[in-house]
């Protein structure tokens, strides 16, 4: 807050006030005479405005920066502390197990499923999440890429098929098959296309979205799709079957049978009906990631309970599953959960689970 007012030259300054922040870079500083004022007469200073006029001026940097500062302050330390029951001395979530279209658990009263890992100061919140005995050790098993395993396995592309068998990195195999170039030739920036196109278009991002998220035109977007689908045919296939079906029959099924009604699959509105094709492609894969470790869930909860295990499962985020755990327990608990984790279910590929342990969350993960 203090760089900022000196910078701007103004004690006054509400930094979390858009409308006076919009003032300061377009009327005060200039920074872009053509920006126009939105309907309700203030100038757009969402993250994507600031950061395309990131180079224009030094302040534009540090008002992100607070931004981000804040939205950790609000919504993870400040208001933490409170949540703490005074009967256990622990924060006590929420897991809500019919609210989410996909089938997927969600949490609040505190929310745990977004507890920031990206960035390097949101890290350090997940260093305040500890074992609850003085030697015990916090345990996480995550499955590996398991989205896009299910997409191989429901899509039967032997390319993706090969690559997860092989136990090869799947991105560059994907970069490998667009770009037309060895193994060994693709560049750290092509398995980043090749990972941003993997995920965008199971999830049916358009040439737009993906240009916007690689930084690139849209002609070149549009390039890499049809590259992509090229190199790809089962999952163009997949998709289109997935959608015809959701047509015909008004609803997506994962791969255990739970349903997704889709009531805007034929809409006349064309953004509508498109939200509604993605969604038929997202939730058999999401809806089935989420059955699997559900089912994992309680395979895991038996075998604890079979071998007389001390330490407990306490969190689900998503793919990952969290253990507060007693010490001499970790070996015993991590062999128990790997096992149930992966052979929940029989796929075309394998199911990988990393398992990792340490004094906090950040440690585990």
């Amino acid at each position: 807050e203090e760089r900022i007012r000196g910078i701007a030259e103004d004690q006054s300054l509400n930094i979390s006030s858009p409308k006076q922040i919009g003032e300061l870079l377009f009327d005060k500083l200039k920074l872009d005479p053509k920006a126009k004022r939105t309907v309700r007469g203030s100038y757009p200073t969402d993250e994507a405005t600031l950061a395309a006029l990131a180079d224009k001026h030094p302040i534009i940097n540090e008002i992100l920066e607070f931004r981000a500062v804040k939205k950790l302050l609000s919504t993870y330390i400040e208001p933490f502390p409170s949540y703490v029951s005074p009967i256990t001395g622990r924060v006590h979530t929420t897991f809500n197990q019919a609210l989410t279209s996909t089938g997927r658990l969600s949490s609040s009263n505190p929310n745990l499923q977004n507890i920031p890992i990206r960035t390097e100061r949101g890290k350090e919140i997940r260093k305040a999440f500890v074992a609850g005995t003085p030697d015990g050790v916090v345990v996480s098993a995550d499955y590996s890429q398991i989205e896009l395993r299910i997409m191989a396995h429901l899509s039967q592309d032997k390319h993706l098929i090969q690559a997860f068998r092989d136990g090869v990195d799947v991105h560059t195999a994907t970069a490998e098959k667009i770009f037309g170039i060895p193994h060994d030739q693709v560049t750290p920036e092509q398995r980043r296309v090749a990972k941003t196109a993997n995920f965008g278009i199971m999830y049916g991002i358009s040439s737009f979205g993906l240009s916007q998220r690689l930084g690139v035109s849209r002609s070149e977007a549009k390039k890499l799709i049809d590259d992509y689908f090229a190199a790809f045919p089962a999952i163009r296939s997949f998709i289109d079957d997935t959608v015809a079906a959701a047509r015909e029959n008004g609803y997506v099924e994962t791969l255990f049978g739970r349903r997704r009604y889709l009531p805007d699959i034929n809409a006349k509105n064309a953004t509508v009906r498109a939200l509604a094709e993605r969604n038929a492609v997202n939730a058999p894969i999401q809806g089935t990631a989420a059955d699997i470790i559900k089912m994992a869930m309680i395979g895991v909860d038996r075998k604890m309970t079979e071998a007389g295990l001390k330490s407990r499962m306490v969190l689900q985020i998503h793919d990952e599953l969290l253990f507060d755990t007693v010490h001499d327990e970790v070996r015993t608990l991590m062999s128990i959960v790997k096992d149930q984790m992966e052979n929940v279910a029989s796929l075309s590929v394998p199911l990988t689970v990393e398992c990792n342990y340490g004094k906090n969350w950040l440690e585990a993960h």
